[in-house]
């Protein structure tokens, strides 16, 4: 054991490795390897250089965007007729890149804070007060019966909100024709670079007459709601009636290595909540609702006119991607080319050696064992291998 131990350790460092070099003279191994190799060829240019750009380096954008809507809208309900402007459709009003656009509503008007009886939708039906068990439902119970309406009497903002018949067609079916303006620039930190949607081109001039298009006037910021809903793949009537949410990307995708002109963004616009076709019995939740109350004071008692308000929710996201000719990069993706170009030589090597039926005699011409009598080791001799 002590002695193979001792012979391994001296092959170790008294032996040495080199390669050999044997040119085979063999159609099928030839025509592997050069297949092999214009592959590894095809992958380091295709792949890595032209569609994942390995030469570049690459930055991601930091954005912010301001919007604005324009338009007005007018509804005439049981003989009320009103005018409604940005400040009463749009959620919040200050232009965030998240907001929400009134389509349909539901009115309780003179809310004040009392005792009144439940809806009469069957849920809170009583024959006397021990059916109204005092804090249950989702209003405070008084614990009574209401003799009249056989309801449980509530304290709560009275009259109490009825929300069972959802308008049909949308109130504000003049939605469709409200105008979307966004603003968006984005910065590339890395390349010191800062853009803004508002490209050459698009100056105060076009923008008094231009509306985004998706074929002759994609550049455009200025949007029509009812163009948005359509490319998202909805009907307006269908989103506009119980509310949804939709998602505007902006999307800048920018080679550097060219003028900074070309830096110009795509819009793409996507359905949020569920899809265009989906039937309303598969989803667990339909539409986009929310309830917004305006205070006031009446002969010193508080009331408020509650609505529940059904609107389309846009969200305005920013994607952006940079890239630029770097040498570090680029030396790193030919250096890894280079080395899969021994996958070849290994292949082929493994068909020489096992596959064809003359690998014996490649294998004595491929391995050669020699001894020789070392110079300086008085008269030691050592055994050398080479090896390819």
């Amino acid at each position: 054991m002590k002695d193979a131990i001792v012979s391994a350790l001296t092959d170790f460092f008294f032996e040495y490795e080199t390669p050999r070099q044997v040119l085979v003279r063999s159609k099928r191994v030839g025509v592997v390897c050069r297949i092999i190799q214009l592959g590894v060829l095809a992958y380091i240019i295709g792949w890595v250089f032209i569609y994942e750009k390995g030469y570049q380096i690459e930055d991601t954008a930091i954005g912010s965007v301001l919007t604005k809507m324009k338009g007005v809208g007018y509804t005439n309900v049981s003989g009320q007729e009103r005018l409604w402007d940005v400040a009463d459709y749009v959620f919040p009003e200050q232009g965030d890149a998240s907001f929400v656009v009134m389509t349909n509503y539901i009115i309780t008007a003179g809310q004040k804070q009392g005792k009144c009886p439940e809806l009469q939708d069957g849920k809170h039906n009583c024959a006397s007060d021990r059916d109204c068990e005092e804090g249950r439902y989702k209003r405070h119970m008084t614990g009574k019966c209401d003799n009249q309406t056989k309801t449980c009497e509530v304290f709560a903002w009275c009259p109490v909100e009825d929300d069972r018949n959802i308008p049909d067609p949308p109130l504000l079916m003049s939605a469709e024709n409200y105008t979307l303006f966004i603003k968006n620039s984005i910065s590339f930190p890395q390349f010191d670079v800062v853009r803004s949607n508002l490209v050459e081109g698009v100056d105060s001039k076009y923008l008094k007459k231009c509306l985004y298009d998706e074929k002759n006037s994609p550049l455009c910021p200025i949007f029509r709601l009812g163009d948005i809903v359509k490319l998202s793949g909805f009907s307006f009537r269908q989103i506009a009636k119980e509310g949804g949410a939709i998602g505007i990307l902006i999307d800048w995708i920018c080679n550097l290595d060219y003028s900074l002109k070309h830096c110009k963004p795509t819009y793409y616009f996507h359905g949020l909540y569920g899809k265009a076709n989906e039937e309303d019995k598969a989803r667990a939740s339909l539409g986009y609702n929310f309830r917004h109350a305006k205070y006031y004071t009446e002969e010193k008692v508080e009331k408020r006119t509650l609505m529940k308000v059904f609107g389309i929710r846009f969200n305005v996201i920013v994607r952006g991607l940079a890239r630029k000719f770097d040498i570090i990069p680029t030396l790193t993706a030919i250096g890894s080319g280079v080395g899969i170009f021994g996958v070849a030589t290994v292949i082929c090597d493994l068909v020489l050696l096992y596959v064809l039926p003359k690998r014996d005699f490649y294998k004595n011409m491929k391995f050669k064992s020699t001894t020789i009598e070392e110079e300086g080791f008085h008269g030691d001799s050592g055994s050398l291998s080479s090896q390819e």
